[in-house]
């Protein structure tokens, strides 16, 4: 005669069968996300603004990088890296078209990294925390040029730190191309933050899976 507890527990009378069980999870997991995200949704803005700060962090390194291996933005190795970024801001036609485009590619990857940093934090409405990221930067350019238009440009900080996107600041640099360069840049934040903040969200719902089942 078996004395196995578990096969005791599985044929006493009235007892739910392990199989029910697995498939009430399965019915109520939708219905527990659901019921998460109504009472625990929607923006965070401190995550968004953790997620800023992972953007800009990313930014300035991922520029000293590139800058460090002698192709910074396409622009010569007896060009600095505030020079580099300068030219990139102002004067686009001065970087090229690798160089532009490896600017890019350091914004969308940096703004990836802050919009997944707040998604992970908020857990739901990954792309909403990724525009509240984009948010932040466009905010805080703005704030930044116009304190820098009245005050100077030694408080352009985002200049200072070469730190994408910021907004021209000089009336010289506000060339039409300038501006178009701009909502390039801005455009390309705004996409690697929204993808960024969905791929953070997207570990939550892979975790409510393997908790409350498929």
């Amino acid at each position: 005669m078996s004395t196995d507890p578990n096969t005791r527990a599985d044929t006493t009378a009235g007892a739910t069968p392990a199989s029910a069980v697995t498939a009430d999870r399965h019915v109520d997991r939708k219905d527990v996300v659901a019921l998460e995200k109504s009472r625990v949704g929607g923006v965070k803005i401190g995550s968004a603004f953790f997620g800023w700060l992972t953007a800009t962090g990313m930014s300035i390194l991922l520029i000293a990088l590139v800058a460090a291996a002698g192709t910074a933005v396409g622009l010569s190795n007896d060009v600095d890296l505030s020079e580099a970024a300068d030219q990139a801001a102002q004067d686009p036609q001065s970087v090229g078209l690798v160089g532009g485009i490896a600017l890019l590619v350091i914004l969308f990857i940096a703004y990836y990294c802050g919009g997944y940093v707040a998604g992970r934090m908020a857990r739901f409405h990954g792309a909403r925390q990724g525009i509240a990221v984009w948010g932040w930067a466009v905010v805080i350019a703005v704030v930044i040029a116009i304190v820098a238009a009245v005050a100077g440009d030694q408080y352009d900080v985002l200049g200072q730190l070469n730190v994408f996107p910021r907004l021209p600041v000089n009336e010289g640099d506000l060339t039409t191309t300038a501006l178009i360069v701009a909502g390039i840049v801005a455009l390309t934040a705004l996409v690697g933050a929204v993808l960024g903040g969905l791929a953070g969200m997207r570990f939550h719902r892979k975790a409510d899976k393997a908790g409350l089942g498929a």
